[in-house]
């Protein structure tokens, strides 16, 4: 009886990640019909909710041990959908449906962009490649979530006293699809958010981070998770330019011939 009682729960736990990945799927979905009716500000928070719920059926795998094979594949195939052509749809209605003929395209580079970098995370995690505690190119729900959460900011006070007047939106978005697409099959790394602890500084730090982020997307949303979308994506970009700039310097520095001796004389 008790046997059959602990292999119950075994199921209930192992179904429990794909129920999470199917409710991500959903409002991935739902997103895409209310861009397509024009309400943006629903399909943007609906794929805030796919991020919250691929984020957590991530963690319920990992804590119960019942990460599988068919789980990381359906994964990736909602990701493509709730953080690639829900986004992408949604930018489409938006902005480019009247920005001319071809605008489509861009939409298109980027939905290629998220299933380039979802299938090249498939083959490193398969192969054991990648590096704990970084991602290698943004994130596709990072990458997905900014720009579902632009139209909510660009209605707020703040937008609208101080950057609605420079008539940039059209331009800045195309900006923001071409380098997010670019960053997403890259090789720049981009920090896993640090897990929360009770028993290490570095487990009391990373329950800050969290009870920050918490407490700004509940009380500041609109006007929060854009900005902070943004500063991920370009600090991870910076970091990248910069480290690049200090291994040139230093292979100049080892390149470089050193000075003569005084026993030697300069030719």
């Amino acid at each position: 009886m008790r046997e059959g009682r602990h292999h119950r729960i075994r199921q209930v736990v192992v179904v429990a990640p794909s129920a999470f990945t199917v409710a991500n799927l959903f409002f991935g979905f739902w997103a895409i019909i209310s861009a397509a009716r024009g309400d943006f500000s629903a399909a943007g928070w609906f794929i805030v909710i796919s991020g919250v719920l691929d984020m957590l059926d991530g963690r319920i795998a990992r804590m119960s041990g019942t990460g599988t094979r068919f789980g990381a594949e359906l994964d990736s195939l909602v990701d493509l959908v709730s953080f690639g052509v829900a986004p992408a749809v949604m930018m489409y209605f938006l902005e480019f449906a009247t920005a001319g003929r071809f605008a489509w395209i861009l939409c298109f580079l980027y939905v290629t962009a998220v299933a380039l970098r979802l299938a090249r995370f498939n083959v490193m995690a398969a192969d054991g490649v990648p590096v704990p505690g970084w991602f290698t190119g943004l994130p596709s729900p990072a990458a997905g979530m900014t720009l579902a959460v632009y139209y909510p900011w660009s209605q707020t006070r703040w937008y609208q006293a101080s950057l609605a007047y420079l008539d940039l939106q059209h331009q800045g978005l195309v900006v923001l699809l071409l380098l997010v697409s670019v960053l997403m099959i890259s090789g720049v790394r981009y920090p896993k958010w640090p897990r929360i602890g009770f028993r290490t500084p570095r487990g009391l730090v990373g329950l800050g981070v969290h009870a920050g982020i918490l407490a700004g997307a509940i009380f500041f949303k609109a006007a929060f998770l854009f900005p902070l979308g943004l500063l991920y994506i370009v600090l991870g970009a910076l970091r990248y330019v910069a480290l690049g700039m200090l291994d040139r310097s230093e292979l100049a520095r080892w390149r470089r011939p050193p000075p003569p001796t005084d026993q030697e004389e300069p030719t």
